[in-house]
């Protein structure tokens, strides 16, 4: 049993953040699955969207990120967020993160949605450049216990307690040790989830392999609320080759004067948007889909040839090199692209500080529902509300904390099911068709007979996964299976309940949007957990 006062499952930018500012209140256990670099953040090539130019003002943003929300963005944590953003962006150069410079001055990025420049950004390499500095941090702390290869499995909540306490509420959560095959029991006074988003739901995603929505599929089912998961960002670019695997073309792309174009080179986004390319990501990746649909095209390209000699090679190397190991010389020739699945707008409900609806238990970065994306997400506003939401967890965290406070008594893990290993067939037939389901009813574009049938089958595919649980030990694939039918499950039901279109959540059965019925958050919980 490994007791610590706080326990953060997730690596990324959240996670990192949050530890380092409670290691001064306390010892901190940091659980992550796979390696300390394997998250989101760490693919994040595009930056992050802060009011840093003379140009801005704090209003133009605030109006941008509730023009890309659709209605659906709580004001009052937008602004919020975009206020206090500044700040933490200070803070991240004083640690050392080396963001891109212009005769000494930040340089700013302009990209989809944003009327102004203000995408703070290290070259094409930004989240990782941001965890890299955040990493050597944790690991320098000696406040911090690091452990990775270790996956959460669930919550451990009142019922696991070897006696009644005065506040039911979280108290940490069963994990696994994957290398060492056995589940251990972390306990701990405050738990946050920080375990980023559930990508691998869906068959395409621009997503690392560890993206199979854990912290969701958890805190749903120990009882927590979830809101708005119906709203899944589709990234427009995501790069088309049969060798490539989950790399995405950055928002900046566009943003710097490239063009989507068809394999002859004409254009076609004005006919979709005034905006054409620097539309938001729902507008342009319903357009690509759309335009794939009509011409029977595997893919659309990115054209960035026509931009000076030299900007490509200074602004996007990271990019330029991957696409080369490809073949492709992005100054010469275009990039195929389509859509991929690439970020939940909606995820566990929390307050202004990461509460969640249970005692004791936060959750921050793309895991949460903060009310700051609404409907659609604006581009770069995601590392901005881990940073933001990191700091004020920390002071939310430490109220009535007292490390003196006697931790729980909790029961042992016990396995639901036999000794032996699940059988992989079933494992590998499931997981397919899991994602295939949701990306084929699921998707850019859906209607209420495709999401009936999702239902049925994503239920059916439930009862097969659960009854192995029941029989098996539990291993790494079983429990991500497990979470992505859960969290599709979650996702399917959401988009039945909004009749309407918005945002994200393109429904042909009901393609205008209904303010007077459905402007407001989507909230799903397991009564009786």
């Amino acid at each position: 049993m490994i007791q610590s006062d706080f326990l953060i499952i997730g690596s990324g930018v959240a996670g990192l953040s949050l530890a380092l500012n409670l290691a001064g209140a306390g010892r901190v256990a940091l659980v992550t699955k796979k390696e300390l670099t394997d998250s989101n953040t760490n693919y994040a090539q595009g930056g992050v969207a802060a009011v840093m130019g003379v140009d801005d003002d704090p209003g133009l943003h605030i109006q941008d990120t509730l023009a890309a929300g659709a209605g659906l963005c709580h004001r009052d944590i937008v602004e919020m967020v975009v206020r206090e953003g500044p700040s933490r962006i200070r803070e991240l150069v004083e640690l050392g993160v080396a963001f891109t410079t212009d005769h000494g001055a930040l340089a700013l990025g302009l990209e989809g949605g944003h009327s102004r420049h203000r995408i703070v950004h290290a070259r094409d390499h930004t989240g990782r450049e941001i965890e890299t500095r955040l990493l050597d941090a944790v690991l320098d702390h000696p406040n911090i216990e690091v452990h990775p290869y270790h996956m959460a499995v669930d919550l451990i909540v009142s019922r696991h307690l070897e006696h009644s306490v005065a506040r039911p509420g979280v108290f940490g959560a069963y994990v696994l040790d994957v290398r060492g095959a056995r589940v251990l029991e972390f306990v701990a006074r405050r738990t946050i989830l920080a375990t980023g988003g559930a990508g691998k739901v869906y068959l395409y995603t621009t997503n690392p392999d560890i993206a199979t929505g854990d912290g969701v599929a958890m805190a749903y089912r120990a009882g927590a609320r979830v809101a708005n998961l119906e709203f899944v960002q589709f990234h427009p670019t995501c790069l088309f080759h049969p060798r490539a695997k989950s790399f995405l073309l950055s928002e900046a792309l566009r943003g710097e004067g490239g063009r989507l174009v068809h394999a002859d080179g004409t254009r076609f986004m004005e006919r979709y948007d005034a905006r054409a390319e620097l539309a938001p990501r729902d507008v342009v990746a319903r357009a690509i889909d759309s335009e794939l649909k009509r011409t029977g095209a595997p893919c659309v390209y990115l054209d960035v040839t026509h931009l000076p000699d030299g900007f490509v090679e200074r602004r996007f190397p990271s990019i330029m090199e991957r696409c080369a190991e490809f073949g492709i010389d992005i100054r010469s020739e275009p990039i195929p692209v389509v859509p991929a699945t690439h970020y939940f707008c909606g995820g566990i409900d929390v307050d202004t500080n990461g509460r969640s609806s249970l005692a004791n238990l936060f959750a921050i970065g793309e895991v949460s529902h903060t009310g700051l994306h609404g409907a659609n997400r604006l581009a770069s506003n995601s590392l901005l509300e881990a940073l933001v939401y990191a700091q004020r967890a920390h002071g939310a965290a430490l109220e009535g904390f007292d490390p003196a406070d006697a931790l729980p008594r909790v029961r042992l893990w016990q396995e639901p099911g036999g000794s032996g290993a699940p059988d992989p067939v079933v494992l590998e037939h499931d997981w397919d068709e899991a994602r295939r389901v949701m990306w084929d009813y699921v998707g850019i574009v859906r209607s209420d007979a495709r999401l009936d049938i999702a239902a049925q089958r994503m239920q059916n595919l439930a009862g097969t996964v659960d009854v192995v649980y029941r029989r098996s030990r539990v291993t790494q694939d079983l429990l991500e299976l497990r979470n992505i039918i859960a969290v599709g499950q979650m996702v399917i039901e959401s988009a039945r309940r909004r009749k309407e279109s918005r945002g994200l959540h393109y429904n042909v059965s009901h393609p205008a949007r209904d303010d007077e019925r459905f402007q407001h958050d989507t909230v799903l919980e397991l009564k009786g957990a």
